[in-house]
């Protein structure tokens, strides 16, 4: 075979003149920033069906939780019933709080604290006091039935009856007491106690400074301590305007609300010195679902003493806390490298992992799917990326390590060049079962009706092995073997993938009687026409066979493939009446058609006949990446600036969308349709559903061939993505120092 040394020389050296590939873009440099994590505390089974109703942080950072079955406490990551104090334990408080930092227990008769020697004490007649609040006095009120108790240093107990209601819940302020009603907050200062009309269907309260935050079922505003005039106006426009609590926090005000709970801050990039959170649509940050909360209806929160926000959220069936903690994305990437490499390489390929019991990984296994190929690729890109970047021998070995799991699929397929979608130990298949082949002997079985999907992603493949890592005649000729292979198949089919069966599969068809009976309406003839022609010049830079340009410029001359490619995509449109064997070809944007589109640019551009076809080709891949840009996928931003793209590539977009992908890779139910501080769209053929992008780690999480403008989705937790999305886009902007 002959192996084009000197071709592949004048491609590399072409590509190092590229603008992005010396660095020319104004590059992001690493800087910390917070990423958000959801810790769970785990619940002692004495807790089971517990009823949770307020929480409190003591001086020292003890976390209690007040239940129905007494008071619990956090020890380590276990909520339990807190049996620190034998006199108490066994005993059931009616409320907690904290005074000075000591945490008080409000019981039937009487309330105290184990803080200050023990001192604090006060005997209560049988009224039913169900409240209890602590001035920073040390004064105390208990609250009751049309009542309260106050209780003042060097001072009888007194009763307060001018309340004709019962508070909700009493809370202190300096010297000062407030009482929350649905319709009416009292203020109880010096003995007096006043009644303020601020509003009605009040269900929070908190102080933010010299400032009354109110909470209610449509929103939050806020009152001057000073004037008694509104110094916040009603925010209306939040993810869930039904507040149940309120705790504000420097720079912002973490809300929880029957739906979750949300983050607030002023819009636009942080301010301080320190660590920012990703930004969200006007300053909001929402946090819903399993993926952050044991479940939605938020009871009580407390924003804890570190000065990066961290707040700990009571639900009605636990405790979590959702943690933001300085990291790089260099850190971040480590953090994906690592898990990637201990749960989800099954063979070699790149895998998923099914969770029986939904969020439970412990329980978990790794499981075919209908495009491990086609997935692995994309791991496989990240890992050439990194060892392209760093010179990191792990990665190099990690890339090779897929590319045997490549070539396998291709072996299994038989000796004509044909591929296996995936491959299981005989009788463990999961996916697809009426799919999968028998191979000879008793061991395995192979998964065939192979795609254009598997044939674009290892074309890709490929091309990144022998331009970034291959560095020997023996790898280059492994690689174009194996290639060469598969594509010889193709043309010997005439332009179509043929399962053993004989016939071609669904969609391995590249033959201009299936991609030109499309009207340029419809994706596929662009798309499938890119595909054959980037995979033709991979196989003529691997081995100089004239067969391979020589049909390129067939396809070119006498079947317009280079029209195809150039057209706009501004001409996809709706297309009644595209039927392919069942499927409506025209009826909707197809993203998995971006997804193989913009992986096969790197072939198509990078690996270009001519200086001439690959302007063409940036500009088509231009035109393509507008309609995508308001994504801010890092692949795509990327690709396309390696692709000539220059500085139009959104790099701050992208760096956004990194950061705040979320570590919880698992397919929670996510839900946004209800959120009060979004645009709806009307029902489109792109399927977009906001006009605001929201961060990844408020999105359902999905493979990179789902577009990201989606409110809703997640099958319950029933899978753990594996996370190389996030490590294909960090290590391809590492390689074109996008990212340093």
């Amino acid at each position: 075979m002959q192996m084009a040394i000197p071709l592949l020389s004048v491609v590399v050296l072409t590509l190092a003149d590229a603008p992005c590939a010396r660095g020319a873009h104004a590059a992001f440099t690493d800087r910390p920033f917070l990423q958000d994590q959801s810790v769970r505390f785990r619940m002692d089974a004495a807790l089971s069906k517990a009823e949770f109703r307020r929480l409190e942080i003591d001086r020292d950072g003890a976390i209690y939780v007040l239940t129905d079955r007494g008071v619990a406490r956090v020890y380590g990551d276990t909520l339990t019933l807190d049996r620190s104090f034998r006199p108490l334990t066994g005993l059931l408080a009616k409320d907690i709080t904290l005074g000075r930092g000591w945490l008080y227990y409000l019981f039937e008769d009487r309330w105290l604290s184990n803080g200050d020697s023990g001192r604090p004490l006060g005997h209560l007649p049988a009224r039913g006091f169900s409240t209890l609040a602590v001035a920073e006095d040390g004064s105390v009120l208990a609250g009751g039935t049309q009542t309260a108790m106050l209780f003042r240093a060097g001072s009888p107990p007194r009763m307060v009856t001018d309340i004709s209601l019962t508070p909700v819940r009493w809370f202190a302020h300096g010297e000062e007491f407030f009482g929350l009603t649905p319709d009416i907050i009292y203020r109880l200062s010096n003995g007096v106690s006043r009644a303020f009309h601020y509003g009605s269907e009040l269900t929070a309260l908190a102080f933010r400074g010299e400032e009354l935050l109110l909470g209610t079922q449509k929103g939050y505003y806020g009152i001057s301590l000073r004037t008694g005039a509104i110094s916040t106006a009603r925010q209306e426009k939040l993810p869930v305007a039904h507040l149940t609590c309120l705790a504000p926090v420097t720079g912002g005000l973490w809300a929880g609300t029957t739906r979750g709970v949300f983050l607030q801050r002023p819009p636009g990039p942080s301010t301080g010195a320190g660590p920012a959170l990703p930004e969200g649509p006007g300053g909001l940050r929402y946090y819903a679902s399993k993926r952050w909360l044991p479940d939605d209806v938020v009871v009580d929160l407390k924003a804890e003493a570190q000065a990066d926000g961290s707040v700990l959220v009571l639900t009605r069936t636990g405790l979590t806390r959702i943690e933001l903690k300085p990291t790089t994305l260099a850190a971040k990437a480590d953090w994906f490298d690592r898990r990637m490499r201990s749960r989800h390489i099954r063979f070699g390929l790149a895998g998923e992992r099914r969770l029986p019991v939904p969020g439970e990984v412990t329980s978990s296994e790794i499981v075919d799917t209908d495009n491990d190929g086609g997935w692995s690729c994309y791991y496989l890109a990240s890992q050439v990326f990194r060892y392209a970047a760093t010179g990191n021998a792990s990665a190099r070995s990690n890339a090779w390590e897929i590319f045997d799991a490549l070539q396998r699929l291709r072996e299994f397929g038989g000796t004509n060049g044909f591929f296996a979608r995936t491959f299981e130990r005989k009788g463990f298949k999961y996916s697809d079962p009426d799919r999968w082949r028998d191979w000879p002997g008793d061991d395995w079985e192979w998964k065939g009706h192979t795609s254009s999907d598997e044939f674009t992603s290892h074309t890709f493949a490929h091309a990144l092995l022998w331009e970034l890592v291959a560095n020997n005649p023996a790898e280059r000729r492994r690689l174009a073997d194996n290639y060469t292979a598969i594509l010889d198949h193709i043309l010997q089919h005439a332009l179509y993938l043929v399962d053993v069966d004989g016939k071609p599969t669904l969609w391995g068809r590249w033959n201009p009687e299936y991609v030109n009976h499309y009207p340029p309406s419809v994706g596929d003839r662009r798309l499938n026409s890119a595909e054959i022609i980037a995979g033709l010049q991979l196989g003529w830079a691997m081995t100089g066979r004239a067969l391979y340009r020589d049909k390129a410029y067939e396809l070119f001359a006498r079947h317009g493939y280079l029209t195809n490619i150039l057209s706009s995509m501004k001409l996809i449109a709706y297309t009644p009446d595209q039927i392919h064997q069942g499927n409506n070809m025209g009826d909707e944007w197809n993203h998995s058609d971006d997804e193989l589109s913009f992986v096969n640019y790197w072939v198509l551009y990078r690996f270009a006949f001519t200086q001439k076809l690959r302007r063409l080709y940036a500009d088509a891949i231009q035109d393509h990446w507008r309609f995508e840009a308001a994504e801010k996928f890092p692949i795509w931003n990327f690709i396309y600036s390696a692709c000539g793209g220059g500085r139009a590539c959104d790099v701050a977009g992208a760096v956004w969308t990194l950061q705040g992908w979320p570590l919880d890779t698992i397919t929670w139910r996510i839900q946004n349709s209800h959120r009060l501080d979004l645009t709806p769209l009307p029902r489109n053929f792109y399927g977009r559903q906001s006009a605001e992008l929201l961060p990844p780690g408020e999105r359902p999480i999905t493979r990179l061939n789902t577009q990201t403008l989606l409110l809703d989705g997640g099958d319950g937790g029933g899978t753990e993505l594996p996370g190389d999305e996030f490590l294909f886009g960090y290590w391809l902007g590492r390689y074109l120092k996008l990212i340093r």
